[in-house]
């Protein structure tokens, strides 16, 4: 089978994303397109690093992923398709395949640049993601191997995303670095750099860390470890962006203490 996922920032609302569909389809027609997603945050980079790190693991080995987040469409960024062991990556080159590399580590990247495999006709400064990379992943799928697309890089983009930090006095501190719909805060730090028992701080809030959202009554606050593995912090049936009012960048310390007020 040949599998394509798309995740883009384009929303539902245009027909951006049907016409890189529609290229994908001319040029792979029993190709099998799966939206991954499409509601990325607007050039929301880092924010669509996170989502494809832990979305990709769980698909089969081969698929084909075009990623079109690009805020630098039109400038002289690099496009680039990447091939691990377990998949082939086709993106702009501005660092959204940070996280999935940290797990699945890149065996050869190359640039985009041979134009035998770009879409035929005129091609857009504005639409790179249906000219250039929608094609490409339709041909990758096609068998097309990388070394046919353009010249090795070794040099991709990789962005300087926040590391948790140990603190002097023992305590770990991390940041906010996503948020989903459900208004979770979803934390830097790891399930195995917490302590046991932890006690979580946010906003002059201290949180006991728990295993899952019933351990609270509705509408109050939880730290948990998501499904993604990363400390989080919610709010059961509710959402912890609005009633804590934080957001990306606001700092969460854990300490080897255990505190039973939630707030």
């Amino acid at each position: 089978m040949k599998l394509i996922t798309l995740a883009t920032d384009f929303g539902h609302g245009d027909g951006y994303v049907a016409a890189v569909k529609g290229t994908l389809l001319t040029l792979a027609p029993d190709a099998y397109l799966l939206d991954l997603t499409h509601e990325i945050a607007p050039q929301d980079v880092s924010g669509a690093a996170f989502v494809l790190a832990n979305a990709v693991p769980y698909f089969p080995d081969g698929a084909v992923h075009l990623i079109v987040v690009d805020p630098g469409v039109g400038s002289q960024r690099r496009m680039l398709a990447a091939r691990t062991a377990r998949a082939t990556y086709v993106a702009p080159d501005n660092g959204v395949l940070t996280l999935v590399w940290r797990r699945d580590p890149p065996l050869e990247i190359v640039s985009l640049t041979n134009q035998r495999y770009w879409r035929n006709g005129e091609i857009s400064h504005t639409f790179h993601g249906r000219d250039i990379m929608g094609p490409v992943a339709a041909h990758i799928a096609n068998g097309v191997s990388l070394d046919e697309l353009g010249p090795t890089i070794g040099d991709p983009v990789i962005l300087d995303l926040p590391e948790p930090e140990q603190m002097p006095d023992g305590r770990l501190q991390g940041e906010i670095i996503y948020v989903d719909r459900f208004g979770t805060l979803i934390t830097n730090i790891p399930a195995d750099r917490l302590p046991d028992p932890a006690t979580i701080a946010i906003e002059n809030r201290s949180l006991p860390l728990s295993l899952h959202y019933a351990e609270v009554e509705t509408g109050r606050p939880v730290a948990l470890v998501g499904s993604h593995g990363y400390l989080e912090i919610a709010i059961r049936e509710g959402s912890a962006r609005e009633r804590l009012r934080v957001d990306r960048g606001a700092p969460v310390l854990v300490s080897a203490e255990e505190n039973s007020k939630a707030g």
